[in-house]
């Protein structure tokens, strides 16, 4: 279980969201809500550890995070807004990188996997930098097809993707919580996902 108490975030001199409390278990997701600007992306980047509240605690299997640094970064796969794509690299060669910098081991036939259930096929050899938008996008996403994580926080994960992408990744994530996985993300739009419980900031 991931779990958060009592969070208190502060940016500059304004707080954006107090004693906050959520909690996310296996096969469960949860939909963070709110007006821009009133910390969704900051509420993720601290469930993914890259920042720190100004008061309260994150959890994992109820050890703070600070604590399980290891087992938590094996478990957590973070999708922001701007991916880390390697621009130079090709489509495959990006998800084999981001493969390794995780620690795991990725067959060529699965990335390619990955990328073709997208609709890359044909474009898995091409630098990422001559990709449209929405195909670097699809690149990103495949990624999820390929991290073994248990925990996935995503944030705006729908942004900039056609029908078919977004029911796509629908699935994908359907099927991650299905297989006991758990997810956190964020969306302006309508989910189209079942279940899941609203964390309005």
């Amino acid at each position: 279980m991931l779990s958060a108490h009592g969070l208190t975030c502060v940016r500059g001199e304004r707080r954006l969201f107090a004693k906050l409390d959520l909690a996310v278990d296996v096969g469960e997701w949860l939909h963070v809500r709110g007006e821009n600007g009133a910390g969704k992306t900051s509420l993720l980047r601290l469930l993914a550890g890259l920042s720190h509240p100004a008061e309260g605690e994150i959890r994992w299997c109820g050890q703070p995070i600070q604590h399980a640094d290891s087992p938590y970064r094996q478990n957590l796969l973070f999708f922001g807004h701007h991916g880390a794509l390697k621009e130079d690299l090709t489509a495959l060669e990006n998800l084999s990188f981001a493969a390794a910098m995780d620690g795991a081991e990725l067959l060529e036939v699965n990335a390619l996997a990955a990328l073709y259930r997208f609709g890359l096929k044909g474009r898995e050899e091409l630098p990422v930098r001559v990709l449209s938008a929405g195909q670097k996008r699809r690149v990103m996403l495949a990624r999820l097809a390929t991290r073994r994580a248990k925990l996935w926080v995503l944030d705006e994960p729908f942004t900039a993707l056609d029908v078919k992408a977004v029911d796509l990744l629908s699935t994908l994530i359907q099927e991650h919580i299905a297989g006991g996985g758990m997810a956190v993300l964020t969306s302006h739009q309508t989910m189209p996902i079942s279940g899941g419980r609203v964390v309005q900031l």
